[in-house]
């Protein structure tokens, strides 16, 4: 596996036990149907939070920054298609967990509400 695979792998376990260490009940670790993906699917007692992990070695740019407005269109549209399949009914919430170093010694950053689906607008 590539180094930056790796890193990305750590990066992810580290998210995990954040998550369940703040009372996070993890669903879906990289969640997959077909072309859709979703990186953590988690849940509090009345949210699903759909998790986007980033993961860089340096500071020279914010992970989170890699979340761009096409990253988002598509984690909204799988978070919709995940939705559908196991009838889901609780608030949606988009975070983002950013963690900057190497492993054991991660920065982690704990983005919650990091992104809103888009309003659709229709014209008559």
């Amino acid at each position: 596996m590539a180094q930056h695979n790796d890193l990305g792998k750590a990066g992810e376990t580290v998210a995990i036990e954040y998550l369940k260490n703040h009372g996070y009940r993890i669903r879906h670790v990289n969640w997959r149907k077909g072309h859709w993906e979703l990186d953590i699917v988690a849940e509090t007692d009345d949210e699903l939070v759909i998790v986007e992990v980033k993961t860089r070695s340096g500071s020279w740019d914010a992970p989170e920054d890699a979340v761009t407005n096409t990253k988002i269109k598509h984690i909204i549209a799988a978070t919709d298609f995940y939705i559908k399949c196991f009838n889901v009914d609780l608030d949606v919430r988009f975070d983002i967990i950013a963690l900057i170093g190497n492993e054991p010694n991660f920065e982690i950053e704990h983005i919650e509400d990091a992104f809103y689906p888009p309003v659709q607008t229709y014209r008559r």
